[in-house]
């Protein structure tokens, strides 16, 4: 169910908006318009439906607009035109009142920053947002306490936020967006001023706090191994334009544009490709009960296959025969295929990734057999697929491989 949606967004920044709308909608480019109007083109006809429960990725190179966008959700600046709906509400169209209702009971914001006041304890921080509300103390002291366990910070109470470490100090932000307890959480670079191996902490951190919080968290990244860590979609700007939207392996196998093919090609797609995406669909199988040898052993040869997965009436893994096998049935005249059934060498889930798989493929020389959650028989993971997602060789540098392997 969708929890945020963005509709036909426009954000210009300058004096003659209307002006350089107008010229927008007539082709005219960024540059004549920032040349004849003095107007910058921030966002540009943006569409998203975000929804309940993930975590949404914007991310893009600065000047992309990827924060822009975001401070039109909150309304830290008002939309030159289009909507932001956020359970239903078109909040760009929300009076102060209103505005302010949102802000204190459905969406939190972090900042790449902090913003956190350093002459107050990290009890007084976490809790400033609800002392804002007019929430007693009693009450707001116990919801800071129960946030600041949430992130590890339990027994920090009284310190003062300046004698805290960066990581502990974005942990501090993170905990006060989490004492108003909102449906949605916008989180800008939040983790980008932190060191490599506390960012990789916070990162863990918060993919632990959602699965037990299931908030709608939209998270603003320049980084791409960031978003692919967290992301459970992500959007890629350009130019203040949203080129493509995805999960992380959609993005990496069919990228929309050589720009986003560009910004995918160093990532290391063994850790995001799974055996979904590579897999033989529909491939050849032997079926229980219902064939015998001669009518598999007649599949194989068509196929030049020396190996077949076998599945029951409900499409089930359940062993593999070979054709070997198959052959010596013929001789003694059997009809059924029951005695020469082996158990199958290796099985993944379709969700496995292909640095999972790689192992298995060098233990065996049988097929990897791809199921889903109940061994329902999904597909064949080929060694060609591997080798070419690995080193990224031509067909027949893999098709050499694949013999030399075959050979061995």
């Amino acid at each position: 169910m969708s929890k945020i949606e963005i509709k036909d967004l426009f954000l210009i920044f300058g004096a003659e908006k209307t002006k350089a709308f107008n010229q927008l909608q007539k082709g005219k480019s960024k540059s004549d318009i920032l040349k004849h109007t003095g107007c910058t083109i921030a966002v540009q006809n943006a569409n998203l439906t975000i929804n309940d429960g993930e975590i949404f990725v914007i991310m893009g190179l600065s000047g992309s607009g990827k924060s822009s966008l975001l401070r039109c959700i909150n309304r830290l600046v008002d939309p030159t035109h289009g909507e932001v709906v956020i359970n239903g509400t078109d909040i760009s169209k929300a009076n102060d009142k209103q505005l302010l209702e949102v802000r204190r009971k459905v969406m939190a914001m972090v900042f790449q920053n902090f913003g956190l006041l350093p002459h107050k304890t990290v009890l007084e921080n976490i809790g400033f947002g609800l002392e804002l509300q007019g929430v007693d103390k009693s009450q707001r002291d116990e919801k800071a306490l129960y946030s600041m366990e949430l992130v590890g910070l339990k027994g920090y109470e009284d310190q003062m936020v300046s004698e805290l470490s960066g990581g502990m100090q974005q942990r501090v932000g993170l905990a006060r967006a989490l004492a108003n307890d909102p449906e949605v959480l916008l989180m800008d670079e939040a983790f980008s001023a932190l060191d490599p191996l506390i960012r990789a902490q916070m990162q863990d951190e918060l993919l632990a706090l959602q699965a037990k919080m299931k908030k709608t968290i939209v998270f603003i990244t320049h980084d791409l191994d960031e978003a692919i860590k967290l992301g459970d979609r992500i959007a890629i700007m350009k130019d203040g334009v949203i080129v493509q939207v995805g999960t992380s392996e959609e993005i990496l196998t069919e990228p929309a544009d050589d720009y986003v093919a560009s910004f995918v090609e160093n990532v290391d797609r063994s850790k995001i490709i799974t055996a979904s995406s590579i897999s033989l669909k529909d491939p050849i199988v032997a079926r229980f009960k219902k064939e015998g040898p001669e009518v598999i052993i007649r599949k194989m040869r068509k196929r030049n296959l020396t190996l077949l997965p076998v599945v029951d009436e409900e499409n089930k893994l359940i062993g593999e025969v070979y054709l070997k096998d198959l052959l010596q049935l013929r001789k003694q005249n059997e009809k059924h295929i029951d005695s020469i059934i082996r158990q199958y060498s290796h099985t993944v889930h379709e969700d496995t990734i292909i640095e999972d798989i790689i192992p298995l493929m060098t233990k065996t020389n049988s097929p990897i057999w791809v199921v889903d959650e109940n061994k329902e028989f999904k597909g064949i993971v080929p060694l060609s697929s591997l080798v070419f997602e690995v080193t990224g060789k031509d067909k027949e540098e893999i098709d050499q491989l694949v013999q030399n392997a075959q050979d061995l």
